[in-house]
C-alpha cells in the first residue's frame, strides 16, 4: 500500500493540513501583526486543504476498497 501513488498523495495532503494548521495556531499564539494579516487566510486553508484530503480519503476508499 506504501507503494500505491494514491496513498502517497492522501498522506502528504494529511501533512499539508497539519503543516498548515501548526502556521495558523503558532499565529494565534504570537499575535500581532501576523495574525491581523493572516489569521483567518490561514484557518480558509487549512479548512480547504482539510477538504481535499477527506475527499481524497473516500476517492481511495471507493477505488481501493
Amino acid at each position: 500500500m506504501s507503494n500505491d501513488p494514491l496513498y502517497i498523495l492522501i498522506l502528504l495532503a494529511m501533512l499539508a493540513v497539519v503543516v498548515i494548521l501548526m502556521i495558523g495556531i503558532g499565529g494565534f499564539g504570537i499575535g500581532g501583526k501576523f495574525n491581523a494579516k493572516h489569521g483567518n487566510r490561514m484557518m480558509r486553508w487549512r479548512i480547504i486543504a482539510q477538504a481535499i484530503a477527506i475527499a481524497l480519503i473516500l476517492l481511495f476508499i471507493a477505488v481501493r476498497g
